[in-house]
């Protein structure tokens, strides 16, 4: 039998409407689908009864599967004739593994494909309403992860942060105390604006509004989150008028109008 192939689709931030038309059709078409487990429920819930769906996924630092164990899972099944769909959350080549698994892949001859997604950075920042970039504040992206592999000396950030960047933090944790030091350490000032997202794009996203010398003091939500540091996150607290004294906005979302509640915590 000839070997199948997979296909490494990113499945967006969580809106089902944000999905590529490639990745809702490999979706329907698919023989299994291996999905991580920040895959959100409503995209879940679009494949089909037929195709073999399995999580492979890990919440707070627990694995169902090793890494290894995953890249038998997509080789033993291509090998068996079928289309593979490995569907990750937001863009499956920002921190998502994806250059472990095409190793894999290659090693193995399974054909492969990527299917680009919407990373969860940019559906947090569209949902704001904050240019990520912005010729008067802003002329560098910075995506930083502040997760590493166990036993592996946190990344070199010098050099990556300036006043003019924005910085994209994938997976910051809950020690927003040590990661504020950090960040003022490799040169950003205290009074710097940031925003945590959660859940971005979904009818759960949540959003704090804080600033480097504030953000120890921020509550802990529900991954995935992504933390937003730099100039352009001002713009957000002069439209929702937070000033950045520790406030949460909620959206609650329908397909006809969002609305906004304002919190303080």
């Amino acid at each position: 039998m000839a070997n199948g192939k997979v296909y490494l689709v990113g499945a967006g931030p969580g809106d089902p409407g944000l999905l590529t038309v490639e990745a809702a059709r490999l979706l329907q078409s698919a023989d299994v689908v291996f999905h991580d487990d920040l895959v959100s429920s409503q995209i879940l819930e679009m494949i089909p009864e037929r195709v073999h769906v399995e999580s492979v996924g890990k919440r707070c630092g627990r694995a169902r599967l090793a890494q290894h164990q995953i890249h038998s899972l997509m080789i033993n099944a291509a090998k068996e004739g079928w289309k593979v769909v490995r569907l990750k959350s937001g863009d499956p080549l920002i921190f998502g593994r994806a250059g472990e698994e095409i190793e894999a892949l290659r090693y193995a001859g399974i054909e492969y494909e990527i299917v680009p997604g919407i990373t969860a950075a940019f559906g947090a920042a569209a949902r704001a309403g904050i240019p990520l970039t912005d010729r008067r504040l802003a002329s560098k992206l910075v995506f930083l992860s502040n997760h590493q592999c166990d036993g592996k000396d946190p990344f070199d950030w010098k050099g990556a942060l300036a006043p003019d960047a924005t910085a994209l933090i994938y997976m910051p944790g809950s020690d927003y105390d040590g990661l504020a030091a950090r960040l003022i350490e490799e040169g950003l000032d205290a009074d710097t604006p940031c925003l945590i997202v959660s859940r971005a794009t979904t009818a759960e996203q949540q959003v704090h509004a804080a600033r480097l010398s504030t953000l120890a003091e921020a509550p802990v939500y529900p991954a995935p989150v992504v933390l937003m540091v730099g100039a352009v996150a001002e713009r957000y607290a002069r439209e929702h008028d937070t000033r950045f004294a520790g406030r949460t906005i909620e959206w609650t979302l329908n397909l006809n109008e969002a609305s906004l509640q304002t919190s303080g915590d």
